[in-house]
């Protein structure tokens, strides 16, 4: 299968203190067989835990992949994070440049999320693959590979490109 009819989701919310609040208005906006990656780094364990089984089963519900970032095994169906600590299922991968592009592939990750596309509150001021520099490290990749960093919408349809995802720009967006 070419790696832009890979049976991973076209677009993925990504989960972060930031964007708690309005989570479940987000997830019921996105549209059927969209993806979502629960990170809530910043609660203790028991809270995140309590947490991800409440948007775990709406997403669910709605018929969204649902993915966790990090080991434990909550039910998920697949992990994300750096190449080198993916858990079982769907193995979804970070990158930021060619080498660790290089690693999620070697790992043999289902999907890579490279970062930072654009200017984004996760890393601000930190530096952009723009969008000739995303095209250049993602359309040779043998892994479908989803844009993150400062994407919604707009940002989706001028990078041309199949499959994105993120936290804030998807808050209230009906479709992509």
């Amino acid at each position: 299968m070419a790696r832009n009819q890979s049976p991973l989701p076209l677009l993925w919310l990504l989960s972060d203190k930031r964007n708690d609040a309005r989570l479940e208005d987000a997830l019921r906006a996105l549209p059927p067989r969209s993806g979502f990656v629960f990170r809530h780094y910043h609660l203790e364990e028991s809270a995140r835990r309590q947490r991800f089984a409440e948007l775990a089963g709406l997403a669910r519900a709605l018929g969204h992949t649902v993915i966790l970032a990090g080991h434990e095994d909550w039910g998920a169906d697949g992990h994300y994070g750096r190449p080198d600590r993916l858990g079982a299922g769907l193995r979804l991968a970070t990158a930021h440049d060619a080498a660790e592009l290089a690693e999620a592939v070697a790992a043999q990750a289902d999907g890579i999320f490279l970062s930072p596309v654009f200017a984004t509150a996760s890393h601000p001021g930190a530096d952009t693959l723009g969008a000739a520099g995303f095209h250049a490290l993602a359309r040779d990749s043998s892994v479908p590979v989803i844009a993150l960093g400062g994407m919604n919408a707009a940002r989706a349809r001028e990078l041309a490109w199949p499959r994105w995802g993120a936290i804030d720009g998807l808050g209230s967006t009906k479709r992509a």
